[in-house]
C-alpha cells in the first residue's frame, strides 16, 4: 500500500468518526430537550411544584364540633327587664301593684294648734313581706261615697312606681280646704277620706283605702281647691309641695 492510498483511508475514517461523532452529539441533545420537556410537564402537574398557583382555601366557621358546615352566630336575645318581668299589670317591675285590703292606713294633720286643719299627710303600710308597688296618685274623695268628687292631683304625678318594702311605709300629702273663713264660696265637712288606688297601666283597682281623721277632729272644713301629691318615700317628697298651698 502505497502512501497516498494509506492517507486516504486515513483521512475517510476521520471523516467517518467526525460524522458519527456529530450524531451521537445530535442524539444527546435530542434527548436532554425531551427530559427538559418533561420535567417542565411534571413540575405543572405536580401538586407541590413551584410553578402551580391554588386559590387560598375559603374561611371556615366551623367551630370544632365535627359537623363540617358553619354554623351561624346566635342573635341577641331580650333581657328580662320592663314589660317582661311585671305582675301587677304593667308598673315597670317585677312586683306586683299594692292591694287596699294588704294596706294599713294613717293620717297626720300638718297644721299647727289655731290654724285651720288645711294639710294632711296620708301613710299607707305594707302589711305583707312581700314588696308591692303604688303608681302614680291616689284617688282620693273627701266624702263617703263613690258619688263624692275626686280630688285634683296636684301637678303631673312622677311616672317612677313606689316599690313599698314588706313592712315599709308610703306617703301622699293631702290639701282639703282653701276658703278663708267666713268666704262666700262653698264648702263642706268631713269626717273621713276615701282613695282608691291606680293599677300600673292608670285604671282604678278595685277596694277602698279609708282615713279616719286625726283623734280631737270630728269634721274637717273641703272644698273644690282640695289637691293630692303623688305617691312618695319620704314624708318630706310627699308633703313639701302641698305645705306651698
Amino acid at each position: 500500500m502505497n502512501s497516498t492510498t494509506a492517507r486516504a483511508r486515513s483521512g475517510r475514517r476521520g471523516l467517518r468518526g467526525a460524522v458519527l461523532g456529530a450524531a451521537v452529539v445530535a442524539a444527546l441533545l435530542t434527548t436532554t430537550a425531551c427530559q427538559g420537556e418533561d420535567g417542565g410537564a411534571e413540575a405543572t402537574a405536580s401538586p407541590t411544584g413551584a410553578a402551580r398557583t391554588t386559590a387560598p382555601a375559603a374561611p371556615t366557621t366551623d367551630s370544632g364540633t365535627g359537623s363540617g358546615s358553619p354554623s351561624a352566630a346566635p342573635a341577641p336575645t331580650a333581657t328580662g327587664s320592663g314589660d317582661s318581668g311585671e305582675t301587677g299589670g304593667g308598673n315597670g317591675t317585677e312586683y306586683a301593684d299594692c292591694e287596699a285590703a294588704g294596706l294599713g292606713t294613717h293620717v297626720e294633720l300638718q297644721d299647727g294648734p289655731g290654724e285651720t286643719p288645711r294639710h294632711f299627710l296620708l301613710t299607707v303600710t305594707n302589711r305583707s313581706r312581700t314588696p308591692c308597688v303604688l303608681n302614680e296618685a291616689p284617688i282620693v274623695r273627701l266624702r263617703a261615697g263613690n258619688s263624692a268628687p275626686v280630688v285634683e292631683t296636684l301637678g303631673e304625678p312622677d311616672d317612677e312606681p313606689v316599690v313599698v318594702e314588706g313592712g315599709g311605709k308610703a306617703y301622699a300629702g293631702l290639701y282639703v280646704f282653701g276658703n278663708d273663713e267666713g268666704g262666700e264660696a262653698e264648702y263642706d265637712q268631713s269626717d273621713r277620706f276615701t282613695a282608691t288606688l291606680v293599677a300600673g297601666e292608670g285604671t282604678e283597682l278595685s277596694g277602698t283605702l279609708v282615713f279616719d281623721l286625726p283623734e280631737g277632729l270630728g269634721t274637717v272644713s273641703v272644698d273644690d281647691a282640695a289637691r293630692v301629691n303623688g305617691w312618695a318615700g319620704t314624708e318630706g317628697l310627699a308633703m313639701r309641695p302641698i305645705t306651698r298651698l
